[in-house]
């Protein structure tokens, strides 16, 4: 068994890379893992509002990425039946850190936040995976695989950063999937027609799609489907894909599929949660804590945003001698129910939202027609509180 580091990181996506770059500033030993080496290609809405950049800013990445990308002026929503609203963040109330987010390829984002780790001093270990965990003694004992060699790292705490899928909160808890299983099938694409500085979600029976400019000329396309017709793609999730956008009348004849310049890509289901994001000798991050639906785009900023939140309760509870229980991390938990529990409300109510086409059509047309739509995109960026979403004058304004 290795001497372990004061934390070990599982998982170098947005929430782990910032996490790790936070405790090692504050002089904490990290160890960062992730079964993948960089640079990485991963499915993403590569989304990032203003709120996002700010956290960016303050991790200190932000300088690094800037040049990549599209800046992103905000959101359309387009309805089954034709509705539409367009919310821009410069006009929503809030005071956004700026007036555009960014657009921008998770592979190059991620590998400045691992470059950014690594001069922060943290060790950083590609193609490394956590296969097993062993929480019988004083300290947890991670077991990881590199290559063909098993090793057992024990730290004081191991953070489970590792995504929509991952293997740490399996093994500390209970991991639990709603009942909206959505798939995402997404590629990046070249010379896609009419795509400007805005978002586009087109809602349809069934399953949604999503065009964001990347950069370069490039857009990434993504369309979000049920598990039951996600069940059509087996085989070939390209033709997939396509036949779905050409359903939609907002997206037919845009996309080229002879332009793809990066494969379809597959995640899914969503609608996971852990039971417990912190316990003894371990915490959650990112989509490994939860993850809803990708609709609202916000994955990286709620990633970021839980990485803030645990940095300064992991750093006390390590000034204490002895094990990490659950009692030492519950600011954590707490302050994650706080800072997301609206988010969570207003992400079930546009997920369950889309399961009633008509009705959804309408809240579009009533949001657009009323001037309400850069209030929505100014709450799914985070600059905005949910609470202005959730109130009943709000709510009625969508369906009266």
């Amino acid at each position: 068994m290795t001497a372990g580091p004061d934390v070990l990181v599982v998982g170098l996506g947005p929430a782990g890379a910032a996490a790790a770059i936070r405790l090692a500033r504050l002089g904490i030993r990290v160890t960062a893992i992730d079964r993948a080496r960089f640079p990485r290609e991963k499915v993403c809405s590569e989304y990032m509002s203003p709120e996002t950049l700010r956290h960016l800013d303050t991790v200190g990445v932000l300088p690094r990425v800037e040049r990549f990308g599209a800046p992103l002026h905000g959101a359309k929503v387009v309805g089954p039946r034709g509705s539409e609203l367009t919310g821009l963040f410069r006009r929503a109330d809030g005071h956004p850190f700026r007036p555009t987010g960014l657009s921008m390829p998770r592979r190059e984002l991620d590998e400045a936040l691992v470059g950014l780790a690594r001069e922060a001093g943290v060790t950083v270990v590609e193609g490394a995976a956590l296969v097993g965990l062993d929480r019988t003694g004083p300290r947890p004992q991670a077991v990881v695989r590199r290559g063909s060699a098993i090793e057992a790292i024990a730290p004081r705490l191991i953070v489970g950063a590792d995504g929509l899928r991952s293997v740490a909160a399996r093994l500390v808890g209970r991991r639990t999937h709603g009942l909206l299983r959505r798939y995402g099938f997404v590629a990046h694409v070249a010379d896609v027609r009419n795509v400007h500085l805005t978002a586009e979600m087109h809602v349809g029976e069934g399953a949604y799609v999503g065009l964001n400019a990347i950069g370069a000329g490039v857009t990434n396309v993504a369309v979000v489907t049920s598990g039951a017709r996600a069940k059509a793609a087996a085989g070939d999730a390209e033709r997939f894909w396509f036949e779905t956008l050409e359903r939609f009348p907002g997206v037919r004849g845009r996309v080229d599929r002879q332009k793809i310049v990066r494969r379809v890509m597959v995640a899914g289901p969503f609608a996971a949660w852990s039971r417990s994001v912190a316990g003894d000798g371990f915490l959650l991050l990112g989509d490994a804590a939860d993850f809803f639906d990708p609709f609202t785009g916000e994955g990286i900023g709620a990633a970021l945003r839980g990485a803030a939140l645990a940095a300064p309760v992991v750093a006390a509870a390590l000034e204490r001698a002895g094990p990490i229980t659950k009692e030492s991390l519950a600011p954590y938990a707490a302050g994650r129910r706080e800072a997301f529990r609206g988010k969570w409300a207003v992400e079930r109510m546009i997920g369950y939202g889309m399961l009633s086409p008509t009705l959804f059509d309408r809240a579009v047309e009533r949001l657009g027609r009323r001037g309400l739509a850069d209030t929505l995109v100014g709450v799914t960026g985070d600059f905005i509180p949910a609470r202005e979403v959730l109130r009943p004058g709000f709510l009625a304004a969508m369906m009266v």
